[in-house]
């Protein structure tokens, strides 16, 4: 049974922290050892080109129970890596945990082989075992690390990777902090993701009560309000469904601190600061912004934008925004990031002097899905299954026999393809003879029609200018992915040679996550001719929000009228097509997957061949 409902997150968090210092004062613990034993001690800067990183256990207590987390060094979050753009730099990575471990350098280009994704582009870290990466920086900007291995990242192995440019920083600014955002749970992953799929709403507790019902009835009449309720049921999933894991079990921090904990920031009024958000966490969505502070966005997933200046934005999970604020007044202010669903927040504060605290906001209202977010351009639901799919027989479908199909990768017989010339990573070149096709971008494939796929966008539309379900006018000035532009025209391009879509496909009673309907186990790797320009279609049709990472190679995401903007993780809203362009430069197995980690553990996860 589902235990009741906290009432006021905020609130609980409040409690929690309280709890905290009323048991310090019971143990006779310093502030000082009170917050190493939280793990809120704030992490390390480690600079130069060669560095020790040990993956350890360690005790923290950050809602006021003991626990054990996955760190590195014993910090939570993991030390941040100060590196310098054309340097080479050498890691050895020891696992002292008594499973495997690993470490992937996100948005980091590299050989494959230094990736960090155990089989499939190396063996992982065994116990006891060091793993040396060494790779030379070709790039600059707001980067992030954190495990490949099953739920560690979870657990609490992120940290902060900040490259310097080699001929200076192009916003120069007085003070530079790095913000990591994430989420920490005190239950046990694996028991998460199994609670999830059992019961893939187990955390929502902004489900519908019958005083919502007695509500639609008034304001929308008592046959609207029933043939509404039968399309929530038919798709087995609620209108309040932002967010797989909430606030319910989720303590949302701020470089490793808790709201109740506040970590904090010194400013003297009239500097510039830059502030580079990272959202490190495993399954949560970030809406933020600093009451009475415009923002001026500098860059995204560490490389430059032209200057947008905010009052707000959401940061997908794995993003990086860099910031710049400039607080004129002698006065604090509160760093507020609500979670998605607003089921919780993290917070933190810029002040002039320690211990000045500034108001939080209260959150805002929790959103609910619409018609946009069905996948109908505003006009309707998504194509529901109405059938029991487990009971179908599939093995006589054809691709003739479903509309709009055609076959795709998982389906080719590579067997007769020309193989000609061996490259250096020992894998062949492929001529793509045959390619997959739709009749369009927007269309179904055989595959998107069985158990693992309960809903399909009929009507995907694009939304880059859209701020998102909960910040359209909220009154603010919100970021949207419309506003961004690579800073140095473009940075490759235009053309494709070839195209690619990917349907975000899914089944969230089941909890079952894919592209196109094949979940990882059953995908062909999708395959990509070394030095071919390729534009990629993403097409969601579950009404979740998805982040997507392609590892190794830049994603230049088309946002209108001849514009790119570089980025290594790319959010599709529900029911939302969107396009960019990827450069295949690099030859190696890389990863292709959703960031939301119980998403890619569930299956929404390919790998792509540079060949």
């Amino acid at each position: 049974m589902k235990p009741a409902h906290p009432a006021n997150p905020g609130r609980r968090r409040f409690v929690q922290g309280a709890g905290i210092g009323a048991a310090a004062l019971t143990l006779g613990l310093s502030p000082a050892r009170l917050l190493a034993s939280q793990g809120q001690t704030g992490a390390a800067d480690l600079r130069g080109t060669r560095f020790t990183l040990d993956i350890g256990n360690r005790p923290v207590n950050i809602t006021g129970r003991d626990r054990t987390a996955v760190t590195v060094n014993g910090s939570l979050p993991a030390p941040t890596l100060r590196w310098r753009e054309g340097d080479t730099v050498t890691l050895d990575v020891r696992n002292r945990l008594n499973v495997d471990s690993s470490i992937h350098w996100h948005g980091i280009l590299l050989p494959y082989t230094m990736d960090g994704v155990p089989h499939l582009s190396f063996d992982g870290i065994q116990p006891g075992e060091t793993f040396q990466y060494q790779f030379q920086l070709k790039q600059s900007g707001t980067y992030w690390y954190h495990s490949h291995s099953r739920f560690q990242e979870q657990q609490g192995l992120y940290g902060a990777i900040v490259v310097e440019p080699r001929d200076g920083e192009p916003d120069p600014t007085d003070r530079d902090y790095v913000m990591v955002l994430s989420d920490w749970s005190d239950n046990d992953p694996e028991d998460i993701y199994a609670t999830l799929k059992k019961v893939s709403h187990y955390y929502n507790f902004n489900e519908r009560t019958i005083f919502d019902t007695l509500r639609d009835f008034r304001e929308k009449g008592v046959v609207q309000t029933l043939k509404d309720r039968h399309m929530w049921n038919t798709m087995r999933m609620a209108e309040s469904d932002l967010a797989d894991v909430t606030g319910y079990t989720y303590t949302y921090l701020l470089n490793g601190n808790s709201p109740s904990a506040n970590w904090q920031g010194l400013f003297r009024p009239g500097e510039r600061i830059r502030l580079r958000f990272i959202n490190a966490s495993a399954m949560t969505f970030f809406d933020v912004r600093v009451p009475g502070l415009k923002m001026t966005v500098v860059g995204t997933d560490g490389m430059p934008v032209k200057p947008v200046d905010v009052e707000e934005f959401r940061l997908g999970v794995a993003e990086t925004l860099d910031v710049i604020v400039e607080p004129t007044e002698n006065q604090a202010y509160t760093v507020f990031a609500q979670s998605i669903d607003r089921s919780g927040y993290a917070r933190g504060t810029l002040t002039p002097r320690p211990g000045l605290a500034a108001p939080v906001p209260a959150m805002d209202p929790a959103p609910t899905l619409g018609h946009r977010e069905m996948g109908m351009g505003g006009h309707g639901p998504m194509a529901m299954d109405e059938m029991n799919h487990s009971s179908m027989d599939h093995s006589s479908m054809t691709h003739e026999s479903m509309p709009h199909a055609s076959p795709q990768h998982g389906d080719m017989d590579h067997s007769g393809m020309n193989h000609d010339g061996m490259n250096s990573t020992g894998m062949n070149t492929v001529r793509h003879a045959v390619t997959a096709e739709r009749a369009s971008v927007d269309a179904h494939l055989a595959s998107e029609y069985g158990p693992g796929v309960d809903m399909r966008a009929a009507m995907p539309v694009p939304m880059l200018d859209d701020p998102g379900i909960g910040l359209r006018d909220n009154g603010r000035r919100v970021l949207t992915y419309a506003d961004l532009e690579y800073r140095h025209g473009l940075p490759d391009s235009l053309t494709a040679d070839r195209e690619i879509t990917l349907h975000l496909t899914g089944n969230m009673g089941r909890y079952m996550w894919s592209f196109d309907g094949i979940p990882f186990a059953d995908a062909e790797p999708l395959l990509l001719n070394h030095g071919e320009r390729v534009r990629i279609w993403l097409v969601n049709d579950t009404m979740m929000h998805h982040p997507i990472h392609l590892h190794g190679l830049w994603s230049d995401l088309e946002t209108g009228n001849g514009r790119l903007v570089r980025k290594h993780t790319v959010v599709v809203k529900p029911g939302e097509k969107l396009s960019y362009l990827v450069r295949a430069d690099t030859r190696g197995r890389w990863a292709y997957h959703c960031h939301l980690l119980y998403h890619m553990e569930a299956g929404m996860f390919r790998e792509v061949r540079v060949v």
